[in-house]
């Protein structure tokens, strides 16, 4: 239990402050601290995964995968359409079978289905609500299939009106609803029996800004306040950048895992955005063989690190007038370890 508190504080440390890549490092360690009982860990991760494996003929859609969530995070399951992120969602809640491995939630391996579900709320890609059923009613049937009472109901009603903003629609039958509307009430229906783990399978897919940000606002203040897990399967960069752990799958294996920050020190370069500056740094940077290149807006150099940037500055200020230094993306982060451009591939 010790462990716990000291993991989930470590967690809230990294937000609240900025560190050095050496204690980012440790902390992204003893992040990772789990408790050992019974030849397998627990309490500290809600759900583990150990080897899974799922093909379909040669098509190996799961190609022996292991990762963990740790309970109370946003974690990120990162990869293109056909990945293999919807079929390891879909193996968690019982949708499919497994070929091999063990998955456990909770502490319950996912053969215990029955003791798994009432712990877990899912968004699918495609909505399970009843089209011709108005909001409200969508949403009290489902509250009715956990034995929710009237009154609990109608309490946890007031807080998704309020922070997903249904009030207008309540009344109106789902199929009269937008692409919008119609995936806030999804992910309402998702919570309305308070789960431990929320699972989003590409959630904010064709959202518009406005309401992608409302709804993450909302999953933000549940992680915070109600130590909600969140797994969260996307293509979406902002998404990913945002998580506490970031596992990158790519035909059905796992080619990159970590925080954000860590997978962008490891995996992507960094980048000096001189806007005004000397010519004459032209000529150093062509004799030093340092990839750079030129646009009316800025003069762009390409670095392994921030610390390389920095340096490089430092010995250059003479020369370089406006600057900035930007660091490399999740964008880059997946096209080194994957080869392909995610932006091109959606």
């Amino acid at each position: 239990m010790l462990l716990c508190i000291i993991a989930n504080s470590l967690k809230k440390i990294k937000v609240l402050y900025n560190f050095t890549l050496q204690y980012n490092a440790i902390i992204d360690i003893m992040f990772g601290i789990l408790i050992k009982s019974k030849n397998r860990y627990y309490m500290s991760n809600i759900i583990e995964i150990k080897n899974l494996k799922k093909y379909y003929g040669d098509v190996k859609a799961v190609d022996d995968i292991s990762f963990n969530v740790v309970k109370g995070s946003l974690f990120a399951f990162l990869g293109l359409n056909g990945a293999g992120k919807s079929t390891t969602i879909n193996i968690l809640v019982g949708v499919q079978k497994k070929d091999s491995g063990e998955c456990f939630v909770d502490g319950k391996p996912i053969e215990e289905l029955s003791k798994i579900l009432p712990e877990i709320g899912i968004v699918f890609q495609s909505s399970l609500l009843d089209k011709k059923l108005t909001v409200y009613d969508n949403l009290f049937y489902r509250a009715m299939l956990y034995d929710i009472s009237k009154e609990e109901f109608e309490k946890t009603l007031k807080i998704f009106i309020d922070k997903l903003k249904l009030g207008d629609i309540l009344k109106k039958p789902l199929e009269k609803l937008s692409g919008g509307q119609k995936r806030k009430v999804d992910i309402a229906r998702a919570l309305i029996h308070k789960p431990k783990i929320l699972i989003l399978d590409e959630p904010t897919t064709g959202l518009d800004p406005k309401t992608r940000k409302l709804v993450w606002d909302f999953i933000t203040e549940l992680i915070k306040e109600n130590d909600l897990t969140v797994m969260l399967t996307t293509h979406y960069m902002e998404e990913a950048s945002i998580a506490d752990y970031v596992v990158i799958i790519d035909s059905g294996k796992i080619v990159a895992e970590g925080t954000p920050n860590s997978l962008k020190n490891n995996y992507a370069n960094d980048y000096l955005k001189a806007y005004k500056y000397d010519e004459k740094i032209i000529d150093k940077l062509e004799n030093k063989n340092i990839t750079y290149s030129k646009s009316k807006e800025c003069l762009e150099i390409k670095f392994k690190d921030t610390n390389s940037a920095k340096e490089f500055l430092v010995k250059n200020s003479d020369k370089i007038f406006d600057m900035e230094i930007v660091k490399g993306s999740m964008d880059d982060v997946f096209l080194a370890v994957t080869g392909k451009n995610l932006k091109e591939n959606i």
